[in-house]
Formats: structure tokens, C-alpha cells, sequence
């Protein structure tokens, strides 16, 4: 993902955040990606058990009801026992460890973690922050040219 902006979120199908965070996140995936940013979905069953369903059901569900086009991954553990390595990179890296679904974190073009914010925090209040780093990867490349 060399070049790109990332958002990695930890995603449940049936949380009270569900549908205002994939509805931002699609969006943000249409302006802005495939080629400078991508947001990157890894449904997780930890946090109230909001994403009990296989990852068949959950891609189905995502793509019927909210039209993503964003990559959604497997299934994993974002926390304790059994964490997977990309979230165990996020949280060392952040500080900041989940404790609820839609966790957000900004993966800049060298795969550094820029910031974390919880669900709470809304996908529209960090678009601003993605936006300019989408600008100076457009504006890098045009220099390159």
C-alpha cells in the first residue's frame, strides 16, 4: 500500500455506530481512493458480540446495504488473547488500543501510524485531516512528472 493513505478500522455489522461509520467510510473510499487512499475494514466479534456472522455474511451484508468498495478482511481478534499482527502494530505503535468497534487508524505512505481516534470520534471530523495528506501525495507525484 506504498503510496496511499490508509484508514484501518475495526468494523461490527451491528453496532449503534454501524451504519453513520460505514456510510462516511464508503464515502471517504469514493473521493479519495483506490489510487491515493484506502480505507481497510477487519470485522471483529470482540465488543459486545456485533459481528457474529461468517466473514461470507458480513461481506454480503456490507455490499447490499452500504455498497462498499473498500477492501473488508477476515474475521480476527484486535485485542488480548490471539490479537493480529497488523493491530498489535497499530496499537504499539499508537498507544491506543480498542475497546469498541470502530476504532480508526491513519496509516500514512510509510505505513506509520499517524493517529488513532475511537468511535466516538466521527469518520466526516478526520476526513480533513485525510484530505491533505491525499493533497501532498498528488501534489509529490506532480512535481515527479
Amino acid at each position: 500500500m506504498r503510496n496511499r493513505v490508509s484508514l484501518v478500522v475495526n468494523v461490527a455489522s451491528e453496532c449503534g455506530f454501524t451504519d453513520e461509520h460505514y456510510k462516511d467510510l464508503q464515502q471517504l473510499q469514493r473521493d479519495f481512493g483506490p489510487y491515493h487512499f484506502n480505507v481497510l475494514a477487519f470485522p471483529c466479534n470482540q465488543f459486545g458480540q456485533q459481528e457474529p456472522g461468517s466473514d461470507k455474511e458480513i461481506d454480503s451484508f456490507v455490499r447490499r446495504v452500504y455498497q462498499v468498495s473498500f477492501p473488508l478482511f477476515s474475521k480476527i481478534a484486535v485485542v488480548g488473547t490471539g490479537t493480529n499482527n497488523v493491530y498489535k502494530y497499530l496499537v504499539e505503535s499508537s498507544g491506543k488500543e480498542p475497546d469498541w468497534n470502530f476504532w480508526k487508524y491513519l496509516i500514512d505512505v510509510n505505513g506509520k501510524v499517524v493517529d488513532a481516534w475511537g468511535p466516538k470520534v466521527s469518520v466526516k471530523e478526520i476526513r480533513p485531516k485525510i484530505a491533505e495528506m491525499v493533497r501532498q501525495i498528488i501534489l509529490k507525484k506532480k512535481e515527479e512528472l
